[in-house]
C-alpha cells in the first residue's frame, strides 16, 4: 500500500507509514492517501485503505474542499500582478451590484469582510448549487455578521465574491480560468471542478458503530471558488512546490510569499494556538516551525496541504470520509518527520562575487541610544540589522539600488534605512525611520536628536 522512494531513509519511510496507519485506524477512515515532497519532489507516497488489496495512489481523485480558496487566491493575485486591480480595491470598483461593495480585495482574501461564514438557506455542502444560482442568493438580505475589517471571520461567500470577480475581470468561467492560467502552467492534469475517474468515493461513517453510508456529491455552482475542487496527491504535490517557491508562468516567487504573511488580526484561540491567515493561505506556528498551506472539508471528504518553507519539506493528506482523521495535522506531522529525521543540509558557504565597498563600510556595530545592534550584509545585497543582546526589533532590508534600503519585515517593515554622510564622504549615522543609529552609544559627533549632555558618561558622584 505503499510507495517507496530512495530519496527517504528506511526509518523515515517507517514512521511516516506508521502515522498515516495509525490516523486511517483511529480515524476510521475508509481509506486515506499521502505523499511528502522534498527539495521540490515527491519523496514518499503512503495510502492506507480498508479494502483488501485495493490502495489509492498518487493519480486518485479525492474532493479538496477550502484548499479551493489557496487556488482561487493565486487567480486574484495574478490581477493584481498583471495592475488590473488592487488588493485596496473596494469590490464595488469591478464587481459592482453585490450588497458587499464596500469590502477591500485584501478583506475578501483575508476573511476579514465580516460576512457571514456559510450563505443562508439549506445546507449549501449537501444542496446542489442550483438552489443558489446567484450571488445574491449566496449573500442573503443580511450578508454581514461583523464590522469590515475588524476581525478575523471565516466566509465561503465571500471567496465566491472572488470567483465572481475573477469572472467578471477575465471575461470567462472561474474553472475555465483556473485551467488556463494555473492548473495547465503547472501541469495539474488531475485537479478539476468534477470528478474525473479513478476518484474516491465520500462516506459518512457512523460515531458509534463501524458502519458507514455514501454522501452525496453535489455541484457547489456559484459557490465552486470556495470549495469544489477535486484533485489528487500528486497534483497537489507539485502545487505544494510552487506555493513554496513561486512559478513566474503563474505567480512570483515574492507574491506567493506574500500569501503566506499573515494578513488578518488572529481571534483570541487562534492567537492562542499558533495560527493565523494570510491571502488564501492558513498559517501556523508549531513546536517551533513555521507551517503554511489550507485544510478542506466537504461532506465525505477531508483534505489538508501542509508546507515546511524553512525545511523544504511539504505534506498533502487526502481521505473520504466526512468526519474523522485531521488532515491538516496528519500532514503536518508527516512534515515534522521528515524535517526532524532528516534535517535539511544548507549549501555551502560561498564568498560573494563582488562587493561595493560604500555598503561594506556600514556592516558591523552600531547603536540606538545605548542598545547595541549588528549590520550585516547578506548574499543578494540585502542587509539584516539585529540586536546584539538577541532582544529587541530586527529587521531585514532590500536595496533600492540608490543607496537605501527599504525594510521587509519585522518593527520596520517598509520603513527606509539609508546612511548620512559627512561632506567628505564618511559616514555620520545611519537614519532609520527618523531614528538616528551611531557608532558609539549617543556619539557626540553625530546629529542624536535632544543632543548629548556636553560632560559625557560618568559615574555616580
Amino acid at each position: 500500500m505503499t510507495t517507496l522512494q530512495e530519496d527517504v531513509l528506511p526509518a523515515t519511510r517507517r514512521a511516516l507509514l506508521h502515522r498515516i496507519a495509525v490516523a486511517q485506524a483511529e480515524g476510521r477512515t475508509p481509506s486515506l492517501v499521502a505523499a511528502v515532497v522534498r527539495g521540490g519532489q515527491t519523496v514518499w507516497n503512503g495510502a492506507r485503505t480498508s479494502v483488501d488489496g485495493h490502495g489509492p495512489d498518487e493519480n486518485v481523485q479525492y474532493r479538496i474542499g477550502s484548499i479551493t480558496k489557496t487556488f482561487t487566491a493565486v487567480l486574484v493575485l495574478r490581477l493584481r500582478d498583471e495592475g488590473v486591480l488592487d488588493l485596496g480595491d473596494p469590490l464595488e470598483k469591478h464587481l459592482p451590484g453585490t450588497g458587499a461593495g464596500e469590502v477591500t480585495i485584501a478583506e475578501l482574501l483575508a476573511h476579514t469582510s465580516g460576512l457571514a461564514a456559510e450563505s443562508p438557506g439549506p445546507w449549501w455542502e449537501r444542496t446542489p448549487g442550483s438552489l443558489r444560482p446567484e450571488l445574491a442568493d449566496v449573500l442573503g438580505e443580511q450578508p454581514f455578521r461583523h464590522p469590515v475589517g475588524r476581525r478575523h471571520h471565516y466566509s465561503n461567500p465571500g471567496f465566491t465574491l472572488l470567483g465572481a470577480l475573477v469572472e467578471e475581470v477575465r471575461g470567462a468561467p472561474w474553472e475555465e480560468v483556473l485551467r488556463r492560467e494555473v492548473l495547465e502552467p503547472l501541469g495539474l492534469h488531475r485537479t478539476s471542478g468534477k470528478p474525473q475517474a479513478p476518484h474516491a468515493g465520500g462516506w459518512a461513517v457512523h460515531p458509534w458503530a463501524h458502519v458507514m453510508m455514501p454522501e452525496p456529491a453535489e455541484d457547489l455552482g456559484r459557490m465552486a471558488p470556495a470549495g469544489q475542487l477535486w484533485s489528487t496527491t500528486g497534483d497537489l504535490a507539485r502545487f505544494a512546490v510552487f506555493l513554496a517557491q513561486g512559478d513566474d508562468r503563474v505567480l512570483s516567487a515574492e507574491s506567493v510569499r506574500e500569501m503566506r504573511t499573515p494578513a488578518a488580526p488572529p481571534e483570541t484561540e487562534e492567537l492562542a494556538a499558533g495560527s493565523a491567515y494570510g491571502l488564501g493561505m492558513q498559517l501556523m506556528h508549531r513546536d517551533g516551525r513555521m507551517l503554511v498551506g489550507h485544510s478542506g472539508s466537504l461532506p465525505g471528504f477531508l483534505a489538508g496541504l501542509v508546507i515546511g518553507v524553512e525545511d523544504d519539506v511539504a505534506a498533502v493528506v487526502l481521505t473520504n470520509c466526512t468526519s474523522g482523521p485531521s488532515a491538516f495535522t496528519v500532514a503536518a506531522d508527516l512534515v515534522q518527520i521528515v524535517a526532524e529525521a532528516e534535517p535539511r543540509i544548507p549549501e555551502p558557504w560561498r564568498p560573494m562575487t563582488e562587493v561595493d565597498s560604500a555598503v561594506l563600510e556600514l556592516v558591523g556595530q552600531w547603536y540606538w541610544g545605548t542598545q547595541g545592534f549588528g549590520l550585516r550584509l547578506l548574499v543578494g545585497g540585502e542587509v539584516a540589522l539585529d540586536p546584539l543582546s538577541g532582544v529587541g526589533r530586527r529587521s531585514h532590508f532590500r536595496a533600492n539600488g540608490d543607496g537605501t534600503w527599504t525594510g521587509l519585515d519585522g518593527y520596520y517593515a517598509g520603513e527606509l534605512l539609508r546612511a548620512v554622510r559627512h561632506p567628505d564622504g564618511s559616514v555620520s549615522h545611519l537614519d532609520l525611520g527618523s531614528f538616528v543609529f551611531t557608532r558609539q552609544p549617543y556619539d557626540e559627533g553625530a546629529p542624536v536628536p535632544g543632543g548629548v549632555d556636553p560632560e559625557g558618561w560618568r559615574g555616580i558622584q
